[in-house]
């Protein structure tokens, strides 16, 4: 058999891999994309004259009182519209955008709900898409009608730049405007968490004092009124009832000091996290080794994060885990990576150096945020200061925590160097 009688034609073929057959011009993409260009006029006809008429009506009747509301629920619904218009863009072009930020009021109330909505970026941007698209809708709209009857040939070529033009606009009205408006959407909910954790923390001392130090005060001051009373017709009575009032001093001063530790201990501020750590270890119920190497020491707030964080981390260990032992390991993530740590936020990875916090145990897992162990709160605390809570606890253990936070140089006077 000659070789031009082969019936093996992928042997002409360099590498031997047999021609690929062409790719059709008329295929569902195409259709899908003059579908898109085509359902532009109705749609974008009627999202202008709506805008129109919002706009008209909202802006004349804004020195009444329900102007400023008028316009305030059309960016609602140009939102809306904006939502509608990036499914569309998925369904028949393929374009996938991201959402952007929900709208969140500083504060509860009609007024700081009306201001938000009015100041808010995403709304006019899509009322600008519906607004400005008018001719150009209907410059697609007449030219790939005319391509379906008499442009057959060109229209696959002509489908794709019409609807390349219209992913432009997409991405650029409808899409977030930036990662700057996602974060500060982001801080703007963790401030709330913040002031959430702040006003429950004041509630946590309140009733400690209230049901711990101050009971026990006042039942010193009784006991000492009642000695006083005794203590010439009785001085034997008197004397038992001051060493009474003896101990509840002590216990009342344990209490203080167990108190003052829960808000900020005395050895962080004087010694660093390593002695603080160290200490936290030898009061774990479950055999606990510490390594911080930190050559110098963070901002006293992130210090403070981190010290509480490992703390209610090992009392987990201690209640939950059934562990024989634990680790805690400390260190600083120098340069602009995050140590390997992805971003649940969507932002990419944070930018600066970073406090990395590793607590293990051996114990039998299965820990999980929304379990009841407190894991949740951290990671909200962690994440209004700009850090990342990442629990790895699979059943039968072992699990894992990582918590990584910014590094902020220590301002002010204190230690320069933490103890390793």
């Amino acid at each position: 058999m000659t070789e031009r009688s082969r019936p093996d034609a992928a042997a002409d073929v360099p590498g031997g891999a047999p021609p690929q057959p062409p790719r059709p011009r008329f295929g569902g993409p195409m259709w899908r994309e003059i579908a898109f260009l085509l359902a532009n006029f109705p749609l974008g006809l009627a999202a202008f004259v709506v805008v129109l008429v919002w706009l008209t009506l909202g802006i004349g009747l804004s020195v009444t009182v329900i102007g400023l509301p008028l316009l305030a629920t059309g960016l609602l619904a140009c939102r809306q519209y904006g939502r509608l218009e990036r499914a569309r863009a998925a369904a028949l072009l393929g374009l996938r955008v991201a959402e952007p930020s929900r709208l969140r009021p500083r504060e509860p109330g009609f007024f700081p709900w009306l201001w938000t909505c009015l100041k808010d970026p995403v709304a006019w941007r899509h009322a600008l898409f519906a607004f400005v698209r008018l001719p150009w809708v209907l410059l697609t709209f007449t030219v790939v009608l005319v391509l379906l009857v008499v442009g057959w040939p060109v229209l696959p070529w002509v489908a794709r730049r019409l609807s390349d033009v219209d992913r432009a606009m997409v991405r650029g009205l409808l899409s977030p405007s930036d990662e700057l408006e996602r974060r500060i959407a982001e801080l703007e909910s963790d401030r709330v968490t913040v002031t959430d954790t702040a006003a429950a923390d004041l509630r946590r001392i309140e009733r400690d004092l209230h049901d711990g130090a101050q009971a026990r005060l006042v039942a010193l001051a009784m006991g000492l009124g009642l000695a006083k009373e005794k203590l010439l017709e009785d001085p034997r009575a008197a004397a038992k009832m001051v060493d009474e009032a003896h101990g509840e001093v002590k216990l009342a001063l344990q209490e203080l000091r167990d108190l003052a530790r829960g808000i900020h201990p005395a050895i962080l501020t004087d010694r660093g996290l390593g002695p603080a750590l160290a200490s936290l270890a030898g009061r774990c119920t479950v055999p606990v080794t510490t390594s911080v190497d930190l050559a110098e020491r963070p901002a006293p707030a992130i210090e403070g994060i981190a010290y509480f964080t490992v703390s209610e981390l090992l009392q987990n260990v201690s209640k939950h885990s059934a562990a024989r032992r634990a680790s805690v390991e400390v260190w600083r993530a120098e340069g602009g990576g995050t140590a390997g740590l992805s971003d649940p936020g969507g932002g990419g990875r944070r930018a600066g150096d970073r406090l990395l916090i590793l607590v293990t145990d051996d114990g039998r897992g299965g820990a999980r945020l929304d379990g009841g162990s407190g894991m949740a709160g951290l990671a909200g605390r962690l994440a209004s200061v700009d850090g990342l809570f990442v629990l790895d606890s699979p059943v039968g253990g072992p699990t894992r925590v990582t918590a990584e936070l910014p590094w902020r140089a220590r301002t002010g006077p204190g230690p320069a160097l933490a103890d390793r």
